[in-house]
């Protein structure tokens, strides 16, 4: 059996924006529109018949922040995100921080646990822990807003902060 010329196997080698394209074009529109939350948090490029099990533990993260934003209706959630950047091109981070606030928006809240300035210059509250990692890690070095933690001059933040925020 087959659709528009492809059959299952076809369908399941398509990339996710291969297949928005695909069902759009030929009328199902219901079907594009839930892959478009996978594209939009920059999942795009994984097949659709891709096993769960050989997506990287940022792109399981991504995948359940789509299914999520996919969701009409749902009960306030608090989503814990961790280094959830790893790997991803510039504009795949600012696609995820578009998803973040569209959560955002629907009043869920989230923790990000993360090391790229230009995530933490997005944030809400910045806790930075250190000063540094392992035995001399865990204690809080500055907290606040970035520009807060930028400004405390305390910490490698702080300082990534400045330059960042310098940048804008």
């Amino acid at each position: 059996m087959k659709f528009e010329g492809k059959n299952i196997h076809d369908i399941l080698e398509m990339t996710v924006s291969d297949a928005i394209a695909f069902f759009a074009t030929h009328g199902q529109a219901k079907i594009a529109a839930r892959l478009q939350t996978l594209d939009a948090v920059g999942l795009g490029y994984i097949k659709l018949g891709q096993p769960g099990s050989t997506l990287s533990g940022g792109e399981s993260q991504r995948v359940k922040l789509a299914y999520h934003l996919g969701q009409e209706r749902s009960v306030p959630t608090l989503f814990i995100f961790d280094e959830p950047t790893t790997g991803l091109h510039f504009h795949d981070i600012g696609r995820l921080l578009k998803a973040f606030n569209a959560l955002i928006e629907r009043g869920h809240t989230i923790v990000v646990i993360e090391h790229h300035p230009d995530v933490i210059k997005c944030a809400d509250y910045v806790i930075d822990l250190g000063p540094e990692g392992g035995r001399e890690g865990g204690n809080i070095v500055a907290c606040g807003t970035p520009e807060e933690v930028a400004a405390s001059g305390k910490g490698y933040t702080s300082k990534f902060l400045r330059s960042s925020l310098a940048a804008e």
